[in-house]
């Protein structure tokens, strides 16, 4: 098959697994182009099967923004012609299914019919697609996709009270390569970098927004240095990490506390993690849980969103109500404090991560490409 993938080419979730997911598809003989307004972050362009297409906003004194929806919905149309696209799987419904639907309809007007599968997020249904601006066009997105997915049945679930939905939503949960993890070379897993033999490392990867409810994992961790030596590694970069320094400088825990920024190389970092902490206010799936569980970390989140349906309670983790920080301290602890309790939650935690490889999830997306090209015969 020869798919247009669309999506956000950043760090956050969506744009990881659009590429990964393009990744996959591309190792197993589809022609993948990916196009968006720059080169996705994890993107390797050493495939014959992988094409990336950069849409260009060109800026008029007339726009105040410039209108990106236009130009990616053009780029759509030109790049299905040239390249004899099959499908387009548009990542977010806003803005990405709302250009899929115009450029279909270019298409269309020119005799080329082309279906479209429309994956869902989060943020683009419960925060931004929620706004009264963008509702109506997000709806309208939606129910003109030919196949609409979500990423966890809580989201799903969200999409259809929230809006006006008619169609279909199927839940294809976010995947791990657990091949990429799986590794005997121990060498670059160096603990002493970061912490003494006698102190357990606890991590936090996010993009530092509100709804990570940074200052929560600051108290968490808080809790857990006054029972058990330990060092925190806050991974990321956001509008929240200033805040998050200064609150370290105010509790005394500085000197505990290693700011990251933004990093390629999570894997590195999670192999010497012992707990990561997820206090979010919401998660519609918690894929940065699941890598941490994918590398044997166990872990400590809230009970909102999709995360139930990732982190097992009691099993791979716990899970404590949105800013019960002493809780879900308590709970960091009782993993902790145990060497042998430690080693059986972070199995368990791999476990758990199995059920989520990409080569248990990509037959799904497969299967609906199928159907989806079906439809038009």
């Amino acid at each position: 098959m020869k798919i247009a993938i669309v999506c956000y080419p950043t760090f956050g979730g969506s744009g990881v697994v659009a590429t990964e997911l393009g990744l996959e598809l591309a190792r197993r003989g589809h022609e993948i182009h990916f196009i968006t307004y720059s080169q996705p972050v994890r993107l390797a362009l050493l495939n014959p099967n992988i094409f990336y297409h950069e849409v260009h906003v060109p800026e008029y004194p007339l726009f105040h923004y410039q209108p990106y929806e236009l130009a990616l919905s053009s780029k759509l149309v030109d790049m299905v012609k040239l390249h004899k696209i099959e499908l387009l799987h548009v990542h977010y419904a806003i803005p990405h299914a709302y250009a899929g639907y115009m450029a279909k309809q270019m298409l269309k007007e020119q005799g080329i019919d082309i279906p479209m599968v429309t994956t869902l997020h989060g943020t683009d249904i419960t925060l931004v697609g929620n706004h009264p601006t963008y509702k109506p066009a997000v709806s309208f997105s939606i129910n003109n996709s030919d196949i609409v997915t979500s990423v966890s049945q809580d989201l799903k679930d969200d999409t259809y009270s929230l809006f006006d939905i008619k169609k279909d939503i199927e839940v294809i949960p976010n995947f791990i390569e657990l091949d990429k993890k799986r590794t005997d070379d121990t060498t670059e897993c160096h603990r002493s970098m970061m912490a003494t033999e006698t102190q357990k490392i606890v991590t936090h990867i996010s993009n530092f927004r509100k709804v990570k409810r940074i200052p929560d994992v600051i108290k968490i961790f808080y809790g857990i240095q006054k029972k058990i030596p330990a060092k925190l590694m806050m991974v990321g970069d956001g509008p929240e990490k200033e805040a998050a320094e200064a609150l370290c400088n105010e509790l005394g825990i500085s000197d505990k506390v290693i700011f990251f920024g933004n990093s390629n190389e999570i894997d590195k970092i999670l192999c010497f993690t012992d707990l990561f902490l997820l206090p979010s206010e919401t998660e519609s799936f918690g894929l940065v849980a699941l890598e941490a569980m994918a590398c044997g970390v166990p872990v400590i989140s809230t009970n909102s969103g999709g995360l139930p349906e990732v982190n097992k309670e009691g099993y791979s983790g716990y899970l404590g109500n949105v800013g019960d920080v002493e809780y879900m301290a308590e709970k960091a602890i009782s993993i902790l404090e145990d060497d042998n309790v430690l080693y059986e939650f972070k199995s368990n935690a791999l476990k758990v991560a199995q059920e989520f490889d990409i080569h248990n999830i990509m037959p799904m997306y497969e299967n609906l490409y199928r159907k989806a090209l079906k439809q038009l015969v």
